[in-house]
């Protein structure tokens, strides 16, 4: 059955722990087991808060408190722990203020601001757990920025160097392309040179090559008299001529001036030849036929072979003339006139 007496209060513990009760005697009152009754109902027994019990806490509070110290101090050197109390315990427990020394603990630390040393003794020790593993953390963290922002640096290093890259070799590709068609244009330009320069050498050398042939020709040809002036050409209409027409090329000259082979050839006909007077009827090699007429004398007679030069007669006035000269004409081998004036020309001589 319970008692209704109040519990008699433990004796103070002396003041020397920190209690505020006055002493007492020794002797006073000593409980045990059989005088201490367990109290039911709603009497409670008094909460102790002076002598020994609070000196404990303090002792207790101190120890931890040391110890949390102690982490923080040694932090750097030993990898960060955390700390957890039960939520009773934390409920419980005092503010680091409250505590005697801990305060000034707490607002001597460099690393702790003003709101962390009034901070509850479980904020406080977890701060100090973990303040290693921030100030590692952070400098974990910076080494990743740099080696992140080194990383970003050298990726835009190789793109700017890619850019230059590939920037040169346009700038190189334009370049062989531009040389390219500058010497492609030069080419063109040197080929085309090159085939005027042609051209004018082998017009040159054609040229040459028909003064050769025509001098050539000349010293195989020859005129058919000299001292002479062309009176009548080809062609020339007048009374004067039977067929209304000039057949032939006049050569006036002094009676007696020679009378040349134009070139070689044999002597076909030789004598008179009515309004011709006397003539001679020279076949070259070819088969064109060479007619000299109005011959005042004949040194060649028919059959006879002559050479370029040869004198084959004299200028004469001889048939119908109005005056001494020769009368020349040309036949081709299939018995047809032609200009004597232009085959003369044609074979390099001056007529």
């Amino acid at each position: 059955m319970a008692s209704n007496m109040p519990a008699p209060e433990a004796p103070s513990v002396s003041s020397r722990f920190g209690g505020d009760a006055p002493e007492r005697s020794p002797g006073e009152w000593n409980p045990t087991e059989e005088s201490i009754r367990p109290v039911r109902g709603r009497h409670r027994v008094a909460k102790q808060r002076g002598g020994l019990a609070r000196s404990s806490t303090v002792l207790g509070v101190g120890v931890i408190a040391a110890v949390g110290a102690g982490g923080m101090a040694t932090a750097q050197d030993k990898p960060a722990v955390s700390i957890s109390l039960p939520d009773v315990v934390t409920d419980n427990l005092p503010d680091a203020d409250s505590l005697p020394g801990v305060g000034s603990l707490i607002s001597e630390d460099a690393g702790t601001d003003t709101a962390t040393a009034h901070a509850p003794l479980t904020a406080m020790t977890q701060v100090a757990d973990t303040g290693t593993g921030t100030v590692a953390g952070a400098e974990q963290g910076a080494n990743a920025g740099e080696a992140l922002r080194a990383r970003i640096l050298q990726q835009a290093e190789q793109q700017r160097a890619e850019a230059d890259a590939e920037a040169k070799a346009a700038a190189e590709k334009a370049a062989a392309e531009q040389a390219a068609a500058e010497a492609k244009k030069q080419q063109s330009e040197a080929e085309k040179k090159a085939a005027e320069e042609k051209r004018k050498a082998e017009e040159a050398a054609r040229a040459k090559a028909e003064a050769e042939r025509l001098a050539k020709l000349a010293a195989s040809w020859s005129l058919p008299t000299s001292s002479y002036t062309l009176t009548s050409t080809y062609g020339q209409s007048g009374a004067m001529w039977s067929s209304g027409q000039h057949t032939g090329l006049d050569f006036a000259a002094p009676t007696g001036t020679p009378v040349k082979a134009v070139h070689g050839g044999t002597v076909k006909a030789a004598g008179w030849s009515g309004s011709y007077g006397y003539r001679i009827l020279l076949e070259l090699e070819d088969g064109t036929e060479v007619l000299y007429a109005h011959l005042s004398s004949m040194t060649a007679s028919a059959g006879q072979k002559v050479t370029t030069g040869e004198t084959i007669g004299r200028v004469g006035a001889t048939g119908n003339v109005t005056g001494p000269h020769l009368h020349l004409e040309v036949h081709t081998p299939g018995g047809a006139g032609i200009d004597p004036l232009a085959w003369l020309q044609g074979k390099g001589l001056s007529v």
